[in-house]
């Protein structure tokens, strides 16, 4: 059983592009039906954990800027659900965490990216939840953990992030990757897959790179919110490829 996944969104042009990741993502939507989906998008900051309450069809917000004209009238017409957001506002209070409801944002892009191409039909409920990027790596964790039983009653918590992620050094002429974002990975992937936690929240003086690759927390939040969702489960590298030199597109499932 997967209770969760972590996504790299990569960059708004995603949506519409053709390549070895976007094909990926194609079948992995074909291969997970879940009842419900759970959202951490990285595109949503709170300092109180806010989940999406509406069971209507969101609004799209297109937050970015500059993108070819096509990418602002894509729509995704994906319903919420206050059931599920309920019952993920009991679990975290259930563990003390603090939340609330929000009835009014839109569908942000850190969410809309992947699941557009996962599943086209907007045919699974959605429920969009923010993150926290001041709040520790093992409390990130924790939260996740919170809420692991949604993956028993088929709710797939989805974390949609990056691990690299430094627009600063993207090169939209380089298909090879950097050296750098490789090596942040390298120690990514492999301390993941051994579950190795306690390096995991630390990594930030840990491993190498890591300020380069990671220069604020906001996009690597969600990994740690998906391993604790996912615990007892063995982690998977699914899907590990690079665009723009420097645009990670991993996805791990737990």
């Amino acid at each position: 059983m997967i209770n969760s996944l972590f996504i790299c969104h990569g960059g708004p042009t995603l949506v519409v592009e053709k390549n070895e990741y976007t094909d990926f993502l194609k079948e992995l939507g074909k291969k997970i039906k879940p009842k419900a989906i759970v959202i951490f998008t990285a595109h949503w900051e709170s300092e109180i954990t806010t989940i999406s309450s509406i069971d209507e069809g969101y609004e799209m917000i297109y937050d970015f800027y500059g993108f070819p004209k096509e990418l602002y009238s894509i729509k995704y017409g994906a319903k919420g659900s206050t059931e599920v957001a309920l019952k993920l506002q009991t679990m975290l209070k259930t563990h003390e965490i603090e939340s609330r409801l929000d009835t009014k944002r839109g569908l942000d892009h850190g969410a809309w990216d992947i699941l557009y191409l996962m599943y086209p039909k907007a045919d699974i409920p959605v429920v969009q939840v923010s993150v926290n990027p001041e709040l520790p790596m093992d409390k990130q964790y924790k939260l996740g953990e919170a809420i692991r039983e949604l993956g028993q009653e088929d709710i797939l918590v989805i974390g949609s992030g990056s691990t690299v992620h430094n627009l600063a050094t993207v090169d939209w002429n380089v298909s090879e990757p950097k050296q750098w974002a490789v090596e942040f990975d390298n120690w990514l992937v492999e301390k993941v897959e051994n579950n190795d936690k306690e390096a995991l929240f630390s990594y930030g003086s840990l491993a190498p790179y890591s300020k380069l690759a990671i220069p604020r927390e906001e996009h690597i939040v969600p990994l740690f919110i998906a391993m604790g969702s996912g615990q007892g489960n063995l982690p998977k590298l699914l899907n590990r490829s690079y665009a723009y030199g420097t645009l990670s597109y991993i996805c791990f499932q737990f």
